[in-house]
């Protein structure tokens, strides 16, 4: 009874390698002359794209500078050419003031349950519709290119 139980336990228990896992030797680090070898290739790549992102940020500074002094010149001239300053702030002020605005209200609509998603499927409705009524034939393409021409004439003042 004592060997059967002695087999047993002896079935039971692990191989050792299982306990203990084995570790593999680390690779030995080459030294020359109390400094350590050159770097790995993949390293001398990284410090290569390195190399060559800091030549093009230099080479795009220096047309940038160009191309800024132009802009620069260009918006001054602009500026310069506008009679009435007063009401192209006054316009501009109001414009970013309508922007925050409607922001808020963007905003205050989208925190409603159910509000956006009832929105989103008007959104989809309609783009149905359009599509179904100005892009789906093309007699209504030409309509609608006949009508986006009329508006640009009178935004433009082209009309004649």
């Amino acid at each position: 009874m004592a060997g059967v139980v002695a087999a047993a336990a002896s079935a039971a228990a692990a191989p050792a390698s299982l306990v203990h896992p084995v570790s593999l030797p680390r690779a030995p680090m080459r030294f020359r002359r109390g400094v350590m070898a050159m770097p790995s290739p993949r390293r001398e790549d990284s410090l290569k794209i390195t190399q060559l992102q800091v030549q093009a940020l230099r080479s795009s500074e220096e047309n940038s500078s160009d191309e800024d002094d132009e802009i620069l010149f260009e918006l001054r001239e602009k500026w310069d050419a506008i009679e009435n300053k007063s009401s192209v702030l006054l316009y501009g002020g109001g414009a970013i003031i309508t922007v925050w605005l409607s922001l808020i209200v963007v905003k205050a609509l989208d925190s409603v349950p159910l509000l956006p998603n009832i929105l989103e499927l008007v959104g989809l409705g309609y783009s149905g519709w359009f599509v179904y009524r100005y892009l789906l034939f093309k007699e209504n393409r030409e309509e609608l290119a006949n009508g986006f021409d009329a508006l640009k004439k009178r935004i433009t003042g082209d009309e004649e």
